[in-house]
């Protein structure tokens, strides 16, 4: 696989977590697949951290996307190439927190999500740097 065409799935899947976090933002019933699965409509402080997420997120997909080859965002190589490595480990994380959630909906689903962009960010990572358009 092409790191241009991991980052694509990666902006792709995570395009799909924005939405799915700004559903919780604004109160959807949808709490069992996320946070730990305690709350079926999330309160008032994880509305906010699914709000900051869909930034985070954004992010994510603005370094992946600069190592991949596919976009020119950032001053330095140095930041999508150290930022893929970071993106990479958090999600290495994300994998085990998902994995031990006391939610089984978001253990089932929101961990083989991650797994895959674990994967996507890995490719994107060891590769050697592209250059931008």
């Amino acid at each position: 696989m092409t790191p241009a065409l991991a980052a694509l799935i990666f902006c792709t899947l995570f395009g799909g977590l924005a939405v799915f976090q700004l559903t919780l933002a604004l109160g959807a019933p949808l709490g069992r697949f996320a946070w730990g699965g305690g709350h079926e409509r999330l309160p008032t402080a994880l509305r906010i951290g699914s709000a900051i997420s869909i930034a985070l997120y954004a992010l994510f997909c603005a370094i992946i996307a600069e190592r991949a080859g596919l976009v020119a965002l950032f001053p330095w190589s140095s930041v999508s190439e150290i930022g893929a490595w970071v993106v990479t480990g958090y999600l290495g994380l994300g994998i085990v927190m998902n994995a031990i959630s006391r939610s089984p909906y978001e253990r089932y689903t929101m961990t083989p999500l991650i797994i895959v962009l674990f994967a996507m960010a890995s490719i994107v990572a060891l590769s050697p740097a592209l250059p931008t358009p």
